[in-house]
Formats: structure tokens, sequence, C-alpha cells
């Protein structure tokens, strides 16, 4: 009767989670490396960094969690650069079909931006949404678009994103 009831324990551990990949994909702690198209104010530049997350299955269809990222730009515009820029969203995501999730986003963005003498701080709402795309059950692919709105009305700033990552 034990070694029945251990064979059950064991043969349940293993299929489990099987089976809940096989149900609820894009799920559970993610990292990966972002890079892109960077524009602030009209002035253009470059954009790279990293983010991760963590999604949770809300339905076998529907994923939510946080997502927190760090950046840097090569942007510049009167000789002042934008430079760190730390993020901290709530993704929200739609499993279109096993291999692709589209997802949107909306958070809590500061963004540093120096000069020859100081640098100052801004904070601003970060929205935006994309695609995320599994090339293999632990590794993907995805390209999305974010909007930063400034607080003081200092304006906004757009950034296209591809990336690269892995689920764990």
């Amino acid at each position: 009767m034990k070694t029945a009831i251990f064979a059950a324990i064991a043969a349940a551990s293993v299929t489990v989670p099987a089976l809940a990949q096989d149900s609820a994909p894009f799920t559970g702690p993610r990292v990966g490396v972002i890079l892109g198209y960077d524009n602030i104010q009209g002035s253009d530049g470059f954009t790279y960094g990293a983010s991760t997350g963590y999604d949770i299955a809300v339905t076998p269809r529907i994923t939510v969690g946080p997502e927190v990222s760090f950046s840097d730009s090569t942007t510049k515009d009167a000789g002042v650069d934008a430079s760190r820029d730390l993020a901290a969203s709530l993704r929200l995501g739609y499993v279109v079909n096993p291999k692709l999730l589209a997802f949107g986003k909306v958070g809590y963005a500061s963004t540093r931006f120096e000069d020859a003498v100081a640098h100052q701080s801004l904070e601003g709402v970060r929205f935006g949404g994309g695609l995320e795309y599994a090339v293999t059950p632990r590794t993907y692919i995805s390209a999305e678009y974010q909007r930063t709105e400034y607080e003081g009305n200092f304006g906004g700033r757009d950034a296209g994103l591809v990336g690269i990552g892995f689920r764990f």
C-alpha cells in the first residue's frame, strides 16, 4: 500500500508541472534583455537594459504579473542626456496560442536627465503593449511599444523595443 501511494505521489509530481506548463504557457518568473529606438521630446536615440517579471495564470488564456526594468539611453538634446530609467509595471497578457502572448502594461517610471553640472530625475506614468513569442518552452523573443508621460508638463517619451528572455 505504501508503495502504491508513493508511486501515485511521484507520478503526480512529475505530471502536474508538465500539465501546468501545457495548460498555462507564459507563466512563472522571467528575465530578459531589451534594446531599441528611443525618442524623448523629438530627440532620437538608442535604449538598452534588462527586465524581469513574474506572470501568473488567472485563466488558461489570461496572465497577470509585475514587471520591473532598468535601462539606459543614448538620447541627447541641447546638452541634456537621458540617463538611467527605472520602471515598475503591472502586465496583463492574453495567450493567443501556445506560442504567442499579447500584453499590455501600465506602471511607474523614473528617468534621470543629466547635463554637465547636475542631474534631475523625473517621474511619470508608463504604458504600452506588445507581443511575446515562445521560441522554446523557456526562451522567448518580444517586441513592444512604450509611452511615458512625465510630470510637470515635461512631455513624453516613446520607445520601440525588442528583447530576448528566459523563463524559469
